[in-house]
């Protein structure tokens, strides 16, 4: 029950102690807005890596082509490992449990014009499902398709950079279009965006794999196959990465055990460890921020103390009034969690503010960008004040309740 002549008391307490309230209450709001401030930036440093892991699907796995380091049935070391077609038609059709499986093969920067306008941007072959892999989003037309493979045609999507190079003025609608590479006419059918942090990715020009080899290379040598994992968990997707190891291993007879061989990154491993990383530094963060705010509620605690012991004789009168113990305890644990939800709240409220300066004002970077506290996190520490508080009063306010009125009312 709400009870005004309490918390006028309360009031009052806290008035004739302005200076004492304060240094008490700093205690408090700043262990909270440490709390706040390495949370954000805990956030922000997990955005940030978060960012590199972009453009490219979190349970995708990269195989290329590599060169041996081990001798192998008297095979020396040092020889060129080269997939093929063959490869990846193999791969595709003995390896189970993948959703999206794509060839790709590099043809690095070509010489790219439509009209008057020209640059050097990166070709690359692939097949369909290399969209899905790499995350990309089509922001116009299509991508390519299984028709485009198959009829060997010459089409061709471009990244955001690349048509703002080629196509300008009132030029400016690039599908349909059509933009010659090294000398040969492709149709733009599709523009997309990719969200790698690298820039260059905004270069590149996809076009259908099976075009490529009969326009550029001429033979059926492929630098890459990559897959995402699909469903799969941890164990079984390494078993997908090694049964495709075997396979290429068997086909090309190299030790299986020869990480140069063939260069394979997983890079659901990379997430798995960034996420436990991450883990461990909330973890520690959580610890370093509660403990703060035990050290400001233990100074809470101790200014409490000396209140009861300052109103001890008031409180023996009260007792001898008839008051109860509830009433006692309640009017002390009113106190302290006022005192440090108060306190408390103008530290989240400052925590908050200055991540959102910092937000505001410093750029992104690779491994930082988007500090922030997000409702959980105020939340939490709401409810992590009012805990704090309660146990601040509770000593104290045990106290109080076992005063008995003749000894409180004998107290100097």
């Amino acid at each position: 029950m709400f009870e005004i002549d309490k918390w006028q008391e309360i009031y009052n307490t806290i008035r004739k102690n302005k200076l004492r309230t304060f240094l008490t209450g700093f205690s408090v709001a700043w262990g909270i807005f440490m709390l706040i401030i390495l949370l954000g930036a805990g956030n922000g440093l997990e955005n940030g890596v978060q960012e590199e892991f972009k453009g490219g699907a979190t349970n995708g796995v990269w195989i290329s082509s590599g060169m041996t380091s081990m001798n192998f049935k008297g095979l020396k070391i040092g020889r060129r490992i080269e997939l093929n077609n063959e490869d990846y038609t193999f791969v595709k059709k003995a390896v189970k449990g993948f959703d999206h499986i794509s060839a790709r093969i590099w043809l690095g920067m070509q010489l790219i014009s439509y009209k008057q306008e020209y640059g050097s941007f990166f070709l690359s072959p692939c097949h369909p499902d290399y969209g899905y892999i790499k995350t990309i989003d089509i922001v116009d037309g299509r991508f390519l398709n299984n028709i485009d493979i198959s009829e060997f045609r010459k089409v061709a999507v471009i990244g955001e950079k690349v048509k703002s190079s080629l196509f300008k003025g009132t030029d400016t609608m690039a599908v349909g279009k059509y933009i010659n590479i090294s000398g040969v006419l492709f149709k733009v059918v599709g523009v997309f965006r990719d969200y790698s942090r690298n820039d260059d990715e905004q270069k590149r020009v996809y076009i259908p794999i099976s075009s490529a080899q009969r326009i550029f290379s001429g033979e059926n040598v492929i630098n890459q196959i990559s897959f995402t994992t699909g469903e799969a968990s941890p164990p079984e997707a390494d078993q997908m990465v090694q049964s495709t190891k075997v396979i290429l291993a068997g086909r090309h007879t190299f030790d299986v055990n020869d990480n140069q061989a063939i260069n394979v990154w997983n890079k659901s491993e990379d997430v798995k460890k960034f996420t436990a990383l991450f883990a461990g530094i909330r973890l520690f963060i959580w610890i370093i921020g509660i403990g703060t705010i035990i050290a400001g509620v233990v100074g809470v605690s101790n200014i409490m103390m000396i209140v009861v012991k300052e109103r001890t004789k008031e409180i023996g009168v009260r007792k001898a009034l008839g008051a109860t113990p509830f009433s006692i305890v309640s009017l002390i644990l009113q106190e302290a969690i006022l005192i440090t939800a108060f306190s408390g709240y103008i530290g989240l409220v400052l925590g908050v503010g200055v991540l959102e300066l910092v937000r505001q004002n410093i750029p992104p970077s690779e491994f930082f960008r988007n500090p922030e506290a997000d409702f959980s996190i105020a939340l939490g520490a709401t409810i992590l004040l009012i805990i704090a508080g309660t146990i601040a009063g509770f000593v104290p306010a045990r106290k109080a309740a076992k005063v008995r009125p003749v000894e409180a009312l004998r107290d100097e």
